[in-house]
């Protein structure tokens, strides 16, 4: 069983692109989701990070089944959490 990542972001982040680019280079496989495309996923990013739209917004869940939700994380960070 392997884990999940699921990234909340915008068609503009550069900073969801980057991280984007490093999962891929590392071959961590995640699902996108677009908060401007989807409203409910805005409203999830809103309530996670006091209000604000801000992306990316990243829910891990390890193979363990512990679930972590960061805002703007590393790679390292990504991984780290996949691996609790």
């Amino acid at each position: 069983m392997s884990g999940t990542v699921t990234m909340y972001s915008t068609s503009w982040c550069g900073y969801c692109r980057r991280l984007k680019s490093q999962l891929d280079r590392e071959g961590i496989a995640y699902t996108e989701i677009n908060i401007e495309e989807d409203p409910e996923s805005a409203k999830f990013v809103e309530e996670v990070n006091g209000g604000n739209q801000t992306v990316p917004t990243v829910v891990v869940v390890s193979p363990a089944g512990t679930q972590a939700t960061m805002t703007n994380p590393s790679l390292a960070q990504v991984s780290q959490a996949l691996s609790a």
